[in-house]
């Protein structure tokens, strides 16, 4: 994958838009869209009679509605115009002012810029990995992890 295309993938912060549950072109829209469909609208009947042997299945209802919620993300990334990201965070606009396209490529990075619920330690490590092994290499490395 080229950097430009991996733009497309990774926030100005480093986060990985892609991955996220949030995100309109994402993995997990898909994959929920997916399973909805196979489950179709009937399976609600289904989890009904299987809720007497798997009490688990007394849920269907919430599950479904998750799925659905899954299903309709329309999140277009920190780089789009619809962002719906609940991390406050400054480096979604920032980057546009700096002229940058990562935290790390700034001549004031580390700045003192806010990030909601501690991210900060998060934001550093992923910039300061970048910094060192280059953002496309970044990118493989962690979409072997686990985005949650």
């Amino acid at each position: 994958m080229q950097y430009d295309e991996v733009l497309k993938h990774l926030a100005p912060c480093g986060l990985d838009c892609v991955r996220c549950a949030d995100y309109e072109h994402g993995e997990i829209k898909q994959l929920s869209t997916k399973l909805l469909q196979a489950l179709s609208n009937n399976y609600g009947r289904v989890a009904k009679m299987k809720s007497d042997k798997k009490p688990a299945y007394q849920n269907y209802s919430c599950f479904e509605e998750i799925l659905i919620s899954f299903s309709r993300a329309s999140c277009s990334g920190c780089r789009g115009d619809n962002i719906l990201c609940p991390i406050e965070c400054t480096a979604k606009n920032c980057y546009k002012d700096k002229g940058i396209d990562f935290c790390f490529q700034c001549n004031e990075y580390p700045c003192d810029r806010q990030f909601s619920g501690g991210l900060r330690e998060r934001w550093m490590k992923i910039n300061n990995r970048m910094k060192e092994i280059g953002v496309v290499e970044y990118y493989y490395e962690q979409i072997k992890l686990p985005r949650y």
